[in-house]
């Protein structure tokens, strides 16, 4: 009997339909409950002002019943689609995950309640006499009707959200997260040397507070180190802050709720993030079995200009002072060769093999030249060295060379300010690119 019981248990927790089925069955106590208090009062209790009349209410009442079906419906046959989507996508084994989301499963839930509260108060209407309304009743359906609208928006913000990378990956990781804590309870509770402040959750780094946490620095006399840069991850009770000076006088959970973490990252106060995901669509359109250069060549168009955008801009240092000019908080920033790093070193390496996207990388380095200050080109010639390499070691043929590298006369994959003259013309002056500049 206890296997039974046990295994009873995990099919009704593990089931789609449980919830559901509980809310139908509130439902339906619900219409008995309202029911009851309008006969009570002889449906005197709630004016038509309010509901309207009969027939109106019969209308209404049936309106909604048929949507509440339609839309039942649909949402289901959306999100079987959307489970064999992800399934396709991610992994068949989330599709577990997905079914036993009980958000999801509420939704439904009130859905049908809707419907089943409606069928139940529609054959109310006219009962104690030919045009009595009871009041209560009706009012419960129609507050249970905006309900399901409100949601019906939540759901979908819900499900776009739950069927993203990010938050299947969420979706598995905190139940992972709650499994461990209760198969491997913690012996004693976290701790941390006294001048570093520990995350308190897991997420990445999307916004920092930098006035408040300024502030902060400054009345307890120390110095704030932020230690994950802007878009890092932060696993939990990892460092987040460093403090330089007596961290007594510091709230460390207060410090620590000033850095907003989340699932994802964004593009707030994150811009390397629209350059990692401009080199992401790079490198699928080059990956088999897609093969798409063209689109590779768009995306490098574009870190191209937002490049050229940021060669001659003073980049912040992270050092951010109070009013007295004193440092009160520092923080790690992505400069140029951060920039040109991530815009070119995984393009480069991923798109070696088709010709248009290294001959494109040279153009927009090359150009880039023309408008960064001196002191900016090593980064840029220490990817022109690289991409010279790159292409000797994956063609054999000095003609194949050329053509990775070299502009052809109709300017297919060239920059609009690249000369011919500066190409090299040789498989020798190829491999003699990627030396020239360490002589």
């Amino acid at each position: 009997m206890a296997m039974l019981s046990l295994r009873l248990r995990h099919r009704l927790l593990a089931s789609l339909w449980l919830v559901p089925l509980l809310c139908v069955l509130a439902s339906i106590g619900l219409s008995l409950v309202t029911v009851a208090i309008d006969r009570a009062f002889e449906d005197r209790l709630i004016p038509m002002a309010i509901t309207g009349t009969s027939d109106a209410v019969r209308t209404i009442l049936s309106t909604i019943a048929s949507t509440m079906v339609t839309l039942t419906t649909l949402v289901l046959t959306v999100t079987t689609v959307a489970i064999q989507l992800a399934m396709g996508q991610f992994s068949p084994r989330i599709v577990r995950a997905l079914l036993q989301d009980r958000s999801s499963q509420l939704a439904y839930g009130l859905f049908a309640s809707t419907f089943t509260f409606a069928i139940l108060a529609l054959r109310e209407v006219g009962a104690v006499g030919g045009n009595t309304v009871p009041g209560l009743t009706v009012l419960v359906a129609y507050l249970l009707m905006l309900g399901s609208v409100a949601t019906l928006f939540l759901y979908i913000h819900h499900s776009g959200n739950a069927l993203r990378a990010a938050g299947l990956i969420d979706l598995v990781g905190d139940e992972l997260h709650a499994q461990l804590d209760r198969e491997y309870p913690a012996d004693r509770p976290r701790s941390a040397p006294p001048d570093v402040v520990l995350s308190a959750e897991a997420g990445t780094v999307i916004e920092v507070d930098h006035p408040r946490l300024v502030a902060v620095a400054r009345d307890a006399g120390c110095v704030l180190e932020l230690v994950p840069m802007m878009g890092d991850y932060v696993p939990f009770d990892a460092p987040l802050f460093r403090i330089d000076g007596d961290p007594g006088r510091l709230d460390g959970d207060h410090v620590a709720g000033l850095v907003v973490l989340a699932a994802e990252r964004t593009h707030e106060d994150d811009p390397a993030y629209g350059f990692r995901k401009l080199v992401d669509i790079a490198e699928r359109s080059v990956a088999q079995p897609f093969n798409d250069p063209t689109t590779a060549i768009m995306v490098i168009n574009r870190l191209h200009d937002c490049l050229r955008q940021l060669a001659g801009r003073r980049f912040p240092s992270g050092r951010h002072c109070d009013a007295d000019g004193d440092v009160r908080l520092i923080e790690r920033t992505l400069g140029w060769e951060g920039y040109v790093r991530l815009a070119f070193d995984e393009l480069r390496l991923a798109g070696a093999a088709s010709p248009q996207v290294p001959r494109r990388l040279r153009a927009a380095l090359e150009d880039l030249k023309t408008v960064a200050p001196p002191d900016r080109h090593p980064p840029l010639d220490r990817q022109l060295d690289l991409l010279a390499a790159g292409v000797a070691r994956g063609f054999d043929d000095g003609d194949d060379r050329r053509a990775a590298l070299v502009p052809d006369q109709q300017g297919i994959g060239s920059g609009p300010d690249v000369e011919d003259g500066r190409a090299p013309t040789s498989s020798g002056d190829l491999a003699s690119t990627a030396r020239g500049r360490h002589d």
